[in-house]
């Protein structure tokens, strides 16, 4: 994925809208995952924080950083217990939102590459 960029390749802000809708759809019938969201049922803020921050991960527009600062995810993710069933129902719902909203291919291997990645950084308990 050095020579594309992911936002435009995926369908940009669509693309991002799309598969953390898809996410979140998943997250709230997940009994592990869903308490842990002040937000839920709808979500809504964290829908939009999530959006913004793949939107600009991947090259899309700033919006993330412009409304909330450097993203410090592993900071951000400190107040909730995050273990290895946490980080695997995450991944769940997460590799679910990306195969329905892409191909095989070089945007799926990399959103899915990055997701693993990311999860595993977020661990902040033994289980």
């Amino acid at each position: 994925m050095t020579e594309i960029n992911v936002y435009e390749a995926a369908g940009g802000t669509a693309f991002f809208e799309r598969l953390v809708g898809d996410f979140y759809e998943g997250v709230a019938g997940d009994e592990v995952l869903a308490p842990l969201y002040p937000e839920a049922p709808d979500f809504s803020g964290a829908r939009r924080r999530l959006t913004l921050f793949l939107i600009q991960y991947w090259g899309g527009p700033g919006t993330y950083s412009a409304e909330r600062g450097h993203p410090r995810l592993r900071m951000r993710h400190f107040p909730f217990p995050v273990g290895p069933l946490q980080r695997d129902r995450w991944m769940v719902h997460m590799t679910n939102a990306v195969e329905a909203n892409t191909e095989e291919g070089e945007v799926r291997d990399a959103l899915l590459r990055y997701f693993v990645m990311a999860s595993e950084q977020m661990l902040n308990t033994p289980d």
